[in-house]
């Protein structure tokens, strides 16, 4: 498992589906994942600091875990199957940690609403990441080298191959 951090979403060019872009920490890999809209609205809405008149989705989840006195420790992408992302949840709860199965999308919103860290498997990353061979530094050159990518990018380009 590496760490990851949301570099960003972005929506890709042809159906205009929202994509949540991951950056290992320690590296200049990227993966792309495509989620829906309300969850892309719900990633973006916490990172960028606004905030609902009324709890949305996650952050109801957050606050019944807060309220449990439950621990959102960490969330993982740990498989692609079938062009299809697949992400777990640790709780800590009761001296213990427990995994529940989540789709990345929503997995993600919790993590920017609880500060839990974010891994993806190196399987996937090796897989489905883009790796650009530059150090990124100028967040609007990576912006539009993504967008080049975009143009150019279906689903099925990250089906595993059996």
């Amino acid at each position: 498992m590496q760490e990851m951090v949301i570099y960003g979403v972005s929506f890709d060019m042809v159906g205009k589906q929202p994509i949540v872009l991951l950056k290992t920490r320690d590296g200049n890999r990227f993966l792309p994942i495509w989620i829906g809209h309300p969850e892309a609205a719900a990633i973006l809405m916490k990172l960028q600091g606004a905030n609902t008149p009324r709890p949305m989705t996650h952050d109801l989840i957050s606050d019944v875990l807060g309220e449990l006195e439950v621990e959102c420790t960490k969330v993982a992408v740990t498989e692609l199957r079938e062009n299809t992302f697949y992400a777990s949840i640790t709780l800590r709860l009761a001296g213990r940690e427990v995994d529940v199965d989540s789709r990345p999308s929503d997995a993600l919103a919790l993590a920017v609403r609880t500060g839990a860290t974010i891994f993806a498997a190196d399987e996937v990353i090796n897989e489905s990441a883009i790796e650009f061979e530059h150090e990124v530094e100028d967040t609007e050159q990576v912006v539009e080298q993504f967008k080049d990518f975009l143009d150019n990018v279906s689903p099925d380009d990250f089906h595993a191959d059996s």
